[in-house]
């Protein structure tokens, strides 16, 4: 059977590079990577994974915590954190542990704290002060993904002054009457997302002196049907209709689109309508929104979760993290659903 010295021979490479190509390491070139990966294919030579792990103190497999596997963003940053580690060599292992606190607890109290980990990646969820120091204990580095994560690298982007921005956009058109799709009660958790959210629309309507009434503030699920029902609701019960709403999500912003059309509104010159996210039904549905692309943030994740890897320890054992907090860029695309309200 072949050795790795061997497949080095083959590949006309050293032993070194030959070993950090098939284990993924990052800091090998593409062009040595594949001659490593075409030798040792030639030569049926297997890495022995379980010999790597003992020498290395590692497992080549990072850990995954979402909330909701079938939510579009967390499946979308799913697809990220996976490509990259893929191309690296490692494996993922996922938790969705879903809304029963049990679940949770055992996810964060158990299996992560099992030495099968070099890394782990939470999107969306908070941690507690506790939880974190458990993670923390077993040095394991930890990166989150959507807010700050006391301790450990974040990726976030700036959920309360894009919010604004979103809503500065439709009363730069000369929108007075604009209303706000949040998320109901259940899903203002853990980050606080649609909390959040709501005071950067809030705010931007107080810079602007404008009303935030009450009956225009309607939630829902995240998703195009609950939007759907809420919006019915909102553009069929009002004394006095909006001219503009902002929606928290890409999601609830295309069913407040199609509750208009139900009565007999156009988008945009009966109705402005603006999103968050940078859903792929963004573009099917003309909708202007904010594009925070989760599968470049889940990507962003795993390359900084390979990074902390590869970095030093203090003395205490932590590893220093080359970037403790980071935003991520987002665009804005203004697309047909916005315009300036009918005269």
């Amino acid at each position: 059977m072949a050795g790795i010295k061997d497949v080095a021979d083959k590949a006309g490479l050293s032993v070194a590079t030959v070993s950090r190509a098939l284990s993924g390491k990052p800091n090998v070139s593409a062009k040595s990577r594949k001659l490593a990966l075409e030798a040792a294919g030639e030569l049926g030579f297997v890495p022995s994974y379980h010999a790597s792990s003992l020498a290395s103190g590692r497992n080549h497999n990072i850990g995954l915590v979402i909330p909701a596997i079938h939510r579009w963003y967390f499946s979308s940053v799913l697809e990220g954190v996976s490509e990259v580690l893929l191309e690296a060599g490692f494996d993922l292992t996922l938790y969705n542990v879903g809304h029963e606190p049990e679940h949770r607890h055992r996810v964060l109290n158990d299996f992560l704290l099992r030495k099968r980990l070099d890394a782990v990646i939470a999107v969306a969820l908070v941690l507690s002060d506790a939880e974190i120091q458990q993670l923390l204990a077993v040095h394991r580095p930890i990166v989150g993904v959507g807010g700050t994560l006391p301790g450990a690298s974040t990726i976030r982007i700036d959920d309360e002054r894009l919010a604004g921005m979103a809503t500065d956009h439709l009363v730069r058109l000369g929108h007075t009457r604009i209303a706000h799709v949040t998320g109901n009660a259940a899903l203002d958790q853990d980050f606080k997302l649609p909390g959040i959210r709501h005071v950067g629309y809030q705010k931007a309507m107080a810079a602007a002196g404008l009303e935030v009434r009450p009956e225009w503030q309607i939630a829902a699920d995240f998703t195009v049907q609950g939007a759907y029902t809420a919006a019915r609701r909102l553009l069929g019960t009002t004394a006095e209709r909006p001219t503009a709403v902002f929606a928290a999500s890409d999601e609830m912003a295309v069913g407040t689109i199609l509750a208009a059309r139900d009565f007999g509104l156009h988008v945009p010159r009966d109705l402005s309508v603006v999103g968050m996210d940078g859903h792929e039904l963004g573009e099917t549905f003309g909708l202007t929104t904010i594009d925070q692309d989760p599968r470049g943030q889940g990507a962003l994740a795993a390359r900084t979760a390979l990074q902390l890897l590869e970095s030093k320890r203090e003395p205490d054992g932590t590893r220093v993290a080359p970037d403790a907090d980071q935003e991520f860029p987002t665009q804005f695309v203004i697309r047909a659903s916005t315009a300036v309200p009918p005269a």
